[in-house]
């Protein structure tokens, strides 16, 4: 792993300012982990491929992403037990340093790039705590199978599905970057298509489908418009504690964009449905992380969404 060490050279003293601040206010925002409780994170790394092997890249330098900005994103993904990252690419440099940065008890389980141009050079990742969470053996991609008319159209960067065991508890993790398309109903089918296909398999007896959860970057717009509702459509809900948190670093409005979500099929209308989680019981304890006002302060949003993330991460706790 050495290829993936920091550099050589001192860490500046900003940083350490940097990771002061960003301690504090994880410290205030995030609840710590104990042997009671399952901390599930998603973050969609913008372009998370190669790294610059200083500590500040410099003007001409590329990618902008440095040991610095990365020093920064192990500060918040330490405080998950699984963290499900989209947007890993081809080149993992980036991913790969990240674990040295985490150290030796988190490790990574990730799939194969989605070919073509629209799966955009993208795997899909989970990071996770090996002191906390264990993989129960499975993992797989979703293949929609073929209709009456011949072969269905795939998704255009394939959904990646893990499982995970805390304690004597397993569940499943299955994370998406839906595809962007030229306008939003170009998102619906896939949208529907995933929530057809996770309820089917949530359904299925005798079936390895215990406690599925969603998570990823769904690229919903806001609550009640033909997005959401396709989301939704067959009984997958985000907790509320997510309805009004920002997901980007440039959302003027917290309401403005719901594209990063984190769900389970439920229903929040009626509180005498239970859901479908079993020895998981979310603590109504969720939300995102404003990383922009504790690091990089020198630089631009713009600037900052290059070598962090224009993306804040999303996280909820269940007591186990």
């Amino acid at each position: 792993m050495s290829h993936y060490a920091p550099p050589s050279a001192p860490a500046p003293p900003e940083l350490a300012d940097d990771l002061d601040r960003l301690h504090s206010a994880l410290d205030e925002q995030v609840p710590g982990k104990d042997d009671a409780n399952l901390l599930i994170g998603t973050w969609n790394l913008r372009a998370f491929s190669d790294l610059t092997p200083k500590w500040r890249a410099g003007e001409r330098d590329s990618p902008k992403r440095d040991w610095h900005a990365l020093t920064c994103i192990a500060a918040v993904v330490e405080r998950f037990d699984v963290t499900a990252v989209q947007e890993t690419r081809r080149n993992a440099r980036a991913l790969f340093s990240l674990l040295t940065q985490l150290g030796p008890r988190y490790r990574v389980i990730a799939s194969d790039v989605t070919e073509g141009d629209a799966g955009n050079g993208e795997r899909l990742a989970f990071v996770y705590d090996a002191d906390r969470v264990t993989p129960s053996g499975l993992v797989g991609e979703i293949v929609l199978p073929p209709g009456a008319d011949g072969p269905s159209d795939q998704f255009a960067r394939t959904p990646y599905a893990a499982g995970f065991v805390r304690g004597e508890t397993e569940f499943i993790l299955t994370t998406v970057h839906v595809v962007w398309g030229e306008s939003p109903g170009d998102r619906i089918a896939e949208l529907t298509a995933f929530a057809r296909w996770m309820r089917r398999w949530a359904e299925r007896p005798q079936d390895w489908n215990r406690n599925l959860l969603v998570l990823g970057d769904f690229n919903l717009d806001r609550i009640d418009d033909p997005l959401f509702d396709a989301f939704v459509s067959t009984g997958l809900w985000p907790p509320a504690e997510l309805n009004h948190v920002p997901r980007t670093i440039f959302a003027e409005d917290a309401g403005q964009h719901f594209y990063d979500q984190v769900a389970w099929f439920s229903d929040p209308t009626d509180p005498d449905l239970p859901s479908l989680l079993e020895g998981l019981r979310y603590t109504r304890h969720g939300g995102s992380f404003d990383f922009v006002p504790h690091a990089l302060r020198d630089l631009t949003r713009a600037q900052v969404s290059w070598r962090i993330s224009d993306h804040y991460p999303l996280w909820v706790e269940f007591a186990v």
